[in-house]
């Protein structure tokens, strides 16, 4: 991490690669929700797009915070399993490419947040496992209620963690996921879980800023908590 000064932190988000139309043009390219931008400016820091082309971990060295955003399905290849029939749209590229910056992220302490798909790739790239199809294990859809469907989801935090710290005992927010931690890499400690047993939150031992949720904070703009403890702590 650099030293900030009296500037506002730099905090890089991953981005997306796909298919886009703007205008008259329809052409690959990187995106990202604005609602994650928002949030890190609302916060009080300066986000930087890092698009999963050009992997090349150095660019932390001009990073005081890193965001792994949400997205698309986790290639199951990346942990050694079979594809489910509901995995579909997966990213292989941008898996590796993200895996490489967590553990960057990681050897260096840069304050980390990982939201949603990051959760679960921070707990494939340590060495977990995802469940592929959420509602087959928790009898439920409403993690994902429907196509482009919020739903909502309360947890318990485990108390003395991080996640509590900034949280408290009970949080939650607006989720949309179809998978979710299995097996939990040895290096996190899982920090909380919806009331179907979901794990939600986890944290990444040994680190003072290491954390992945599985909800959305960046889609409740009144509740900037994540964000404001992730900047603090990249100051």
């Amino acid at each position: 991490m650099v030293s900030n000064g009296s500037r506002r932190p730099r905090i890089g988000i991953t981005t997306y690669l796909e298919p886009a139309t703007w205008g008259i043009w329809q052409r690959d390219a990187a995106l990202l929700p604005k609602v994650y931008l928002d949030a890190v400016v609302a916060a009080g820091g300066v986000p930087l797009l890092l698009p999963p082309t050009g992997t090349d971990p150095s660019v932390l060295e001009i990073l005081d915070g890193l965001v792994i955003a949400g997205g698309c399905d986790v290639d199951p290849g990346a942990y050694d399993a079979a594809p489910h029939p509901e995995t579909v749209g997966t990213r292989p590229g941008r898996d590796e490419h993200e895996a490489v910056l967590i553990r960057a992220a990681l050897e260096r302490d840069l304050p980390l947040l990982a939201i949603c798909r990051g959760l679960q790739i921070l707990n494939v790239a340590l060495g977990g496992t995802l469940h592929q199809h959420l509602p087959e294990v928790v009898a439920h859809d409403a993690h994902r209620p429907g196509p482009a469907v919020f739903g909502r989801t309360e947890v318990k935090i485990e108390p003395a963690t991080l996640t509590a710290e900034i949280l408290g005992e009970q949080a939650g927010g607006s989720c949309y996921h179809h998978q979710a931690l299995d097996v939990v890499a040895p290096s996190l400690k899982v920090t909380a879980r919806a009331g179907d047993g979901t794990i939600e939150a986890a944290e990444v031992a040994g680190h003072a800023f290491a954390l992945g949720v599985q909800w959305h904070p960046e889609e409740t703009p009144d509740d900037l908590r994540l964000f404001t403890a992730l900047i603090r702590k990249a100051l």
